[in-house]
């Protein structure tokens, strides 16, 4: 038999820029999601936009950028020179369209590809854009990329400057919603980067007047050994301390405005230029890991036409600073020599605290050292010849495979629920990993115990986070329990572990609880599962009255089967973040230490009785 391998003029099409986009969305703007990470895709629509009024601002035009989200219709307004208005429907619909391949108009800015607008546009159910320039006005609509509304120029006395309305295609997007934190970390990102701009989010103000310093300042967890060193130069701004508690590196890094959250070449030219400056300085041979241990830092540089690695743009492949100009390497390696090695000269407590810190670290090293040879040789030998770690193929820091934004570590409990997981999961891209008992409770611990202790050095070491975040194995961390107080109880100490020792992987929004449906609800013809009273009643009444409930005690009785579709596409996932209001010690000290009143008041107001908890294990109703 031979097969029909025929290739002519008719296999070959032709797709225009909205077909495109739709097609292969993830080519434009990473992953899509449902809103449930910081890098799902209706977020890099919103930050398209926004990067578009933060050049007009960079470019000296418009000190205010308005943001409003009501039922999922994005709205952002800036008061720049506004596009002009002949070219309005060619900057939203043209591919290669935008004044920023003109470094006259746009001289570093992000948006450098001519792409981000009409991404939005290509992948909105309604998107309307309006500019304002020179006392007239232009307005066009659309619906999925396709113009439905092209309205004439008319004459306007609004304020000059650029309007863009959306609402994020419910089809290629399901299910998703706004996370109100994620944006507002965003638009907080975008103040500390161009102090005097005023961002207004839904009326709130958001506005900072010293830069990466506030950013330290404001997100600082716990207490510090010494004040922010705060460095300014020509295309790049420095902030500099080290946490008093906290033994792990943390980093801000950005380009031309942009969070490059997985770094890049000038992150790695500053861990680099820091030892090596510090080193000169104390004129000691310093290790590395002694010298950054406890490091906070905020780095921004300003590059012309820089290059990214992927089209959202979260790590920097440039090497150099522009066409005939200096490797960033050198460009960050003399500015960092020169600008800290003065400032420690001329702030002598400053230089000794830092040098305290690294003859610390250097002997709790040395300490641990014989550990951590030992703790490195079990997990190796363990991966190897058991299975608490089911790996995937794909992994988060294989940074050429498009899937690494898909990568998931399940850290589940017992074997039922890992064993139910591991059946039914996608095994390119999702990992198990199965917790013995409960963990221990780490509150207060010392980093040894890291080691010491078999579960945490296996799941550090299966997670590779020992020496930071730079080669972290899995994109989500996903704490699979079961939803009774053990569960909940596993659930806590893990998150205790993670903020005790690897805060930044909770800061950096990498941990998630999976949620699971309490409740199956059936008839003959249909099956729906709840994670909700709510949800139940009104799949009841859908179903009608005679339909059977069951209730699912524990991960272990949810066949993989079902299993399937709570970790697939409709995966539902809770991020666990950290708010504003507090810092990762007070946090700490309220759930885990000492039994306070206060403590037993917030249990006693939260405490939710479930009788079906403490029931029977399945129960089947007749309602």
């Amino acid at each position: 038999m031979t097969k029909n391998n025929n290739y002519t003029e008719d296999n070959i099409r032709s797709l225009d820029w909205k077909e495109h986009i739709r097609l292969r969305p993830g080519m434009y703007i990473g992953k899509l999601g449902d809103g449930t990470s910081q890098d799902d895709g209706i977020y890099i629509l919103l930050k398209e936009i926004l990067d578009n009024s933060i050049d007009e601002y960079v470019m000296g035009a418009g000190k205010t950028i308005e943001l409003s989200i009501r039922e999922n219709e994005v709205t952002v307004r800036d008061y720049g020179r506004g596009i002009p208005l002949g070219k309005v429907i060619d900057v939203v619909s043209r591919i290669n369209t935008g004044a920023k391949y003109d470094s006259k108009a746009f001289k570093k800015s992000v948006g450098l590809n001519g792409v981000g607008a009409k991404a939005v546009n290509a992948l909105s159910e309604i998107f309307t854009v309006q500019s304002v320039r020179e006392g007239q006005t232009k307005v066009a609509v659309f619906e999925r990329g396709e113009l439905v509304d092209d309205q004439p120029v008319k004459e306007s006395s609004l304020r000059k400057g650029t309007k863009v309305s959306f609402v994020p295609d419910g089809s290629v997007f399901k299910n998703y919603r706004f996370v109100t934190e994620y944006i507002e970390k965003m638009l907080w990102n975008y103040a500390y980067l161009n102090p005097g701009l005023t961002l207004l989010f839904n009326g709130q103000k958001i506005y900072s007047k010293n830069g990466l310093k506030d950013l330290l300042s404001n997100d600082l967890d716990g207490p510090v050994l010494h004040e922010i060193i705060h460095l300014k130069g020509e295309d790049i701004e420095l902030a500099l301390t080290h946490s008093e508690k906290s033994q792990s590196e943390q980093y801000y890094s950005f380009v031309n405005g942009q969070h490059t959250t997985q770094g890049g070449t000038h992150l790695s030219a500053f861990r680099e230029a820091l030892v090596k400056t510090l080193r000169d300085f104390y004129n000691k041979n310093f290790d590395p890991s002694d010298v950054r241990q406890s490091v906070v830092a905020a780095i921004s540089i300003k590059v012309i036409e820089p290059v990214f690695e992927s089209q959202t743009k979260t790590k920097l492949g440039s090497m150099d600073m522009g066409p005939d100009m200096i490797t960033i390497r050198t460009f960050v390696n003399d500015f960092v020599k020169t600008q800290l090695d003065n400032f420690l000269h001329k702030n002598e407590p400053i230089a000794e605290a830092i040098y305290r810190k690294i003859l610390q670290a250097e002997k709790e090293r040395k300490e641990l050292s014989g550990i951590k040879k030992l703790a490195r040789e079990r997990a190796k030998k363990a991966s190897l010849h058991n299975k608490k770690l089911r790996d995937c193929r794909v992994h988060y820091n294989d940074q050429k495979n498009e899937r690494r934004l898909e990568t998931t570590l399940f850290i589940t409990e017992g074997d039922s629920a890992s064993g139910s997981i591991t059946k039914s999961r996608d095994v390119n891209t999702q990992a198990v990993f199965s917790l013995k008992g409960k963990p221990l409770n780490c509150y207060g611990l010392t980093k040894k115990v890291v080691y010491e202790n078999e579960e945490f050095n296996l799941l550090q070491a299966a997670l590779n986070i020992e020496d930071g975040l730079e080669n972290l194995r899995y994109k989500n961390v996903v704490i699979a329990t079961d939803a009774d107080v053990d569960g909940m109880h596993i659930r806590l100490l893990l998150i205790t572990f993670f903020l005790q020792f690897f805060p930044e992987l909770v800061k950096e929004n990498h941990l998630y609880i999976l949620e699971t449906p309490l409740f199956r609800v059936r008839n003959k013809k249909e099956t729906l599962y709840c994670y909700s009273e709510e949800e139940k009643r009104a799949a009841l009444l859908r179903l009608g009255a005679k339909a059977e409930v069951t209730r699912f005690k524990g991960l272990g009785e949810i066949s993989p089967d079902e299993f399937k579709h709570f970790i697939g596409e409709d995966i539902r996932l809770e991020p666990v973040m950290i708010g504003r209001d507090a810092t990762i010690d007070e946090i700490l000290a309220f759930y885990m230490g000492k039994n306070t009143p206060e403590r037993q008041e917030f249990i006693i107001e939260n405490l939710r009785v479930e009788k079906d908890l403490v029931e029977k294990e399945e129960e089947t109703v007749t309602e």
